[in-house]
Parts: C-alpha cells; sequence; structure tokens
C-alpha cells in the first residue's frame, strides 16, 4: 500500500513539473509574437487615423551652374596709337638740348597800364596752306606729330588740365574718361569667349579715332596796348579742337568744341615739339615759337569789339548763312585792332 503511494505521488510531481513547463514555453512564444507584430497606427485622444510612411527620396539639383561673368572696367586712358621709342639715335645731330627747352617767361603786364583790351576768338583750319604743319602726320620718339596728338598726348600723360566745353572760362575739369568720351564716343561692351565659347567676361572699349578728322581749331586770345612799353601785345589764353557732331539719327549739330585747354599750361610742353617746315634748310621752330610769332593764320568768329549781346559772327543780324560777310566782317575787326595801334603815334 505504502508503495503505491509513494509511486502516485511520483507521477503527480512529474505531471506538475510537465505542465508548469509548458506554461513557460506558451508565455515566451506569445511574448515574441507581441513584440515582432506592432501595428503602425498610433490611437490619439480624439481621432483614429492611419498615417503612411513613404520613403525619402533624395532631390538632384539638375540647373546648370554658370560661371560668374568678369567684367573688365573701362580703361581710363585716351583711344590714340601707341608710337614706338627708336633704340638707335634716328638722328646724326645732338638733339638733346632741344628736347629739353624750356620758354620764356611772361611780361608782366599792369592792369593800370592797359590802355586797350579785347578778347578775340578764332577758328584755324589746317586745311589751308599757311596751316599744313598742323597735319604733319610723321612719329617721332616723342610721338605722333600732328598737333592733335600732341593735345592728347598731353593729356593722357596727366601733364595738362582738361577743361569742359561748357564754357571758355576753364571752370569745369575733365576726366580721362569723358575725353575720351567726347573725342571717340561712349565705350561698347565686347563678350570674351574662351575657346570652347563660353562668354568669361566682358570688355570695355571705343571706337577707334581717325585722327586727320580733326582739322579745325578755336583759339580764346586777349589783344592788350601796353603804355608802358607802347606795345601790343597778343596772349592766347585757350586751345580747343573742333569737330562736327552728328547724332544717332543722321542729323549734324555743327561745329562743336570738345574741350578746352589752358595754353599757358601747354607753352612747355610746346617747345619740345619741332613744326614741319619743308622749306627751312637750317633749323626748326617749336610750337610755343609758332603762336609766340603768330606764324598761323585764323579767322575771327567772335569779338568783344561792338558786341554788347557776346554772340557769334555768324549769329548778327543779316550775316546768317552768309559765309563771304562774316569772313569780311572778321576782317573788319582785325582793322580797327590796327588802326588804334597806329593812330596812337603821331610824327
Amino acid at each position: 500500500m505504502k508503495k503505491r503511494l509513494v509511486k502516485y505521488l511520483a507521477l503527480a510531481i512529474c505531471f506538475s513539473m510537465i505542465v508548469s513547463v509548458a506554461d513557460a514555453q506558451k508565455k515566451t512564444t506569445t511574448k515574441k509574437r507581441t513584440a515582432t507584430k506592432r501595428p503602425t497606427t498610433r490611437k490619439t485622444a480624439n481621432t483614429k487615423t492611419k498615417a503612411t510612411i513613404n520613403p525619402t527620396v533624395a532631390v538632384v539639383d539638375t540647373v546648370p551652374v554658370v560661371a560668374a561673368v568678369v567684367i573688365q572696367p573701362p580703361n581710363d586712358s585716351l583711344p590714340i596709337p601707341i608710337i614706338k621709342k627708336s633704340l638707335r639715335p634716328d638722328e646724326a645731330v645732338e638733339t638733346t638740348m632741344l628736347k629739353d627747352r624750356t620758354p620764356l617767361v611772361y611780361e608782366n603786364l599792369r592792369a593800370d597800364d592797359a590802355m586797350y583790351r579785347h578778347k578775340i576768338w578764332r577758328e584755324i583750319d589746317t586745311r589751308e596752306k599757311i596751316n599744313l604743319p598742323f597735319q604733319y602726320s610723321a612719329n617721332d620718339n616723342n610721338g605722333n606729330q600732328r598737333f592733335i596728338s600732341i593735345l592728347l598726348k598731353a593729356i593722357d600723360d596727366s601733364a595738362v588740365t582738361v577743361f569742359s566745353s561748357i564754357d571758355d572760362r576753364f571752370t569745369t575739369p575733365m576726366s580721362k574718361s569723358e575725353v575720351a568720351t567726347a573725342i571717340a564716343g561712349d565705350s561698347v561692351p565686347v563678350p570674351l569667349f574662351n575657346a570652347e565659347g563660353v562668354q568669361y567676361g566682358v570688355r570695355y572699349q571705343r571706337n577707334d579715332v581717325n585722327l586727320d578728322s580733326f582739322y579745325r581749331f578755336r583759339i580764346k586770345e586777349e589783344v592788350i596796348f601796353d603804355k608802358e612799353s607802347s606795345r601790343l601785345f597778343w596772349r592766347i589764353l585757350g586751345i580747343a579742337p573742333v569737330k562736327d557732331v552728328i547724332t544717332s539719327m543722321g542729323v549734324n549739330l555743327g561745329a562743336t568744341e570738345l574741350f578746352w585747354v589752358y595754353y599757358p599750361d601747354m607753352r612747355p610742353i610746346f617747345s619740345k615739339y619741332e613744326v614741319y617746315n619743308g622749306k627751312n634748310y637750317g633749323a626748326r621752330m617749336s610750337w610755343e615759337d609758332l603762336f609766340e610769332s603768330r606764324m598761323f593764320y585764323g579767322r575771327i568768329i567772335k569779338s568783344t569789339i561792338d558786341n554788347p549781346q557776346d554772340r557769334f559772327i555768324n549769329q548778327y543780324p543779316g550775316l546768317r548763312e552768309k559765309g563771304i560777310l562774316q569772313l569780311l566782317e572778321g576782317e573788319n575787326i582785325k582793322e580797327k585792332i590796327f588802326n588804334y595801334e597806329q593812330d596812337l603815334w603821331s610824327y
């Protein structure tokens, strides 16, 4: 009897152990299933919605990268040709002293001694025979020998101050770029391309200048009779190149002064340039000597003699569009000055 009770007790213990192991395995399997199968929806307090999560796709920028265009600033110089210097002496005589010449100092004129003072405006036409040296186009070590080239080179070297043509009293200085615009027009943008045809920059350049198109000049001078020395003095005050201005529509605005240069500032420069004279076998005069000796011809276009309205001769009543009468009126003014000087003498 006791042996049977022991057997039944051992079977009960084994059965309970098997049941406990089965329960433990069932709990582990349910935990694994709940961990792997998680819901993709979230419950909120108010609504129950399903949020669909899409995978993110990398966005590629398909806009081509354009290289930055480099814009070169305008060149602050005049559009005149550069003349190369000779590497050997181009003359058989020594001319170093001639190139170091300086003009003589003007004689001082007191306002109390000036018995007669008038301002005269002249126009020099270099196509006339006496004025042909103004067009001499040879090149030398100091540049081209045209008169306009001498003026432009002095301006390009910043050796003289240029004044605007808004008036002839030297009130408004001009820069090099403004002078270049006056003689050659506005600068034009020109695109620059590389070997592959891609634009990499912009360069501003001006049109070429025909120096032979500047064949007229205006000078402003003052005639003074000094009673202390009993002499009549002619003092040049300014020089201005003149050119016909034509608009983009083809309308000719007439002769216009491009700029003014103060003549006393140009005297040291003029003294270093020789004037061409094919008939002088001994020596040549300088441009400063030419102006002081008045070896040129310029017709009078304006004066302060009997001109209370401050008008040019071509604006006088009855003289418009009559060139011959305007020329005769200029000669009449010249004769008035000559007669005044002669009438001061008595014999």
